[in-house]
């Protein structure tokens, strides 16, 4: 699940949206170009070549039609749509991914790329095997750990603005710090561990073992009834914040976190997997936690991958950033017509495409009636 946020157009990509002439001319065959429509989470960046590198001309919102002169091959991107190295290339001259856009017809391919558009790569560099990044507290110096947990035998101290070199991330023990409250803890290129609470750095990858010393971090599994009670005043504060019926997301919880067991529940209190974009978690949740997942395309060939899930400091933060993901993305606009019919409601929401289970409506009904949780929409 993704979660988004949406911008009005500024004047200048109205203008490339429209087609301004920039960069070489498409030939006749090409001039009409093709209708298309940007399907996207939040916004889709238009770049001068076709590399996630290349500079940003322009950003596209979800919905909005588009003409696209033709195709060329580039950097390859996993998008929303699909996994591809097609990029679409504008009247404009610039370029957008082909892995967030549809269209009724075929897109032929550019018959060459303009010299000036070609993709500057750099001489290649042996990997350095590690992410470099900063320190940035305001508590004094963070303690570097023989283990991702706070009770690990402190070896030295990083001090504000330090340089440190990040191999992957582990869960651990949570810790409040000056970036951001999480569980994650970056290993060192000497095996040490510091918190990532105190360190701003790209996204890393995840290890691809946790140490055998790592804490237990995770919270008791609770029954059926122990789990609704301690869901209800989350669930009814999304209400009265958002308008997401208190049954709903108590039965999204449910299914989507298995009663609070998963991974993501117990130990990052993220019961709706909801994830970080592009480093950043929003305003309510507490930081992002690096899990390796498998992800499968529509031809059902599979592969690893690692994604960024946002933490949170209690249920109910996370209850609320789930009502706040449904309020600001438009396509599920239709639901909130129903926020004081719930049935209505989930199937707004399912009907928007916020799952792909076929029975998922079914099942998050189920939940609501076999519980009775219809008995907190008190609509306070």
């Amino acid at each position: 699940m993704r979660h988004s946020s949406r911008r009005l157009l500024t004047g200048a990509l109205l203008v490339l949206a429209a087609g301004a002439g920039l960069g070489a001319a498409p030939s006749a065959a090409q001039a009409a170009g093709v209708s298309a429509v940007v399907d996207v989470n939040s916004q889709l960046k238009v770049r001068a070549t076709p590399s996630l590198a290349s500079a940003v001309k322009g950003t596209l919102h979800d919905g909005q039609k588009i003409t696209v002169v033709c195709s060329v091959t580039g950097q390859n991107v996993r998008g929303k749509l699909r996994t591809t190295t097609a990029w679409d290339r504008l009247s404009s001259g610039y370029y957008v991914s082909h892995s967030y856009i549809t269209s009724a017809r075929s897109i032929p391919s550019c018959s060459g790329t303009p010299a000036a558009e070609k993709v500057k790569t750099k001489p290649r560099t042996q990997d350095p095997g590690y992410v470099l990044a900063r320190v940035k507290t305001a508590d004094g110096g963070v303690n570097v750990r023989t283990a991702p947990s706070t009770q690990g035998a402190s070896v030295r101290k990083v001090l504000n603005g330090a340089a440190v070199q990040l191999v992957c991330a582990v869960p651990g023990t949570s810790v409040r710090g000056t970036v951001r409250t999480t569980t994650q803890w970056d290993r060192l290129t000497d095996g040490m561990y510091v918190s990532h609470a105190y360190v701003v750095a790209a996204t890393l990858k995840a290890c691809a073992t946790a140490p055998a010393t790592t804490p237990a971090t995770t919270a008791p599994a609770l029954t059926p009834a122990q789990f609704i009670a301690a869901a209800v005043p989350g669930a009814q504060l999304g209400w009265r914040q958002y308008g997401v019926p208190p049954s709903v997301t108590i039965a999204q919880a449910v299914l989507e976190s298995g009663w609070g067991r998963s991974g993501l529940a117990s130990v990052d209190k993220n019961y709706f997997g909801i994830k970080c974009q592009s480093g950043g978690y929003g305003t309510i949740a507490s930081g992002c936690h690096v899990y390796q997942t498998t992800e499968c395309d529509k031809t059902g060939k599979c592969f690893a991958t690692a994604d960024a899930f946002r933490t949170y400091a209690s249920m109910t933060h996370s209850f609320r950033d789930h009502g706040n993901f449904l309020k600001v993305n438009k396509r599920y606009t239709p639901a909130f017509v129903y926020t004081k019919d719930a049935n209505n409601f989930i199937w707004q929401v399912w009907k928007a495409g916020y799952a792909t289970d076929p029975n998922y409506y079914t099942k998050v009904t189920g939940i609501m009636a076999t519980y009775n949780l219809y008995q907190y929409d008190t609509w306070k």
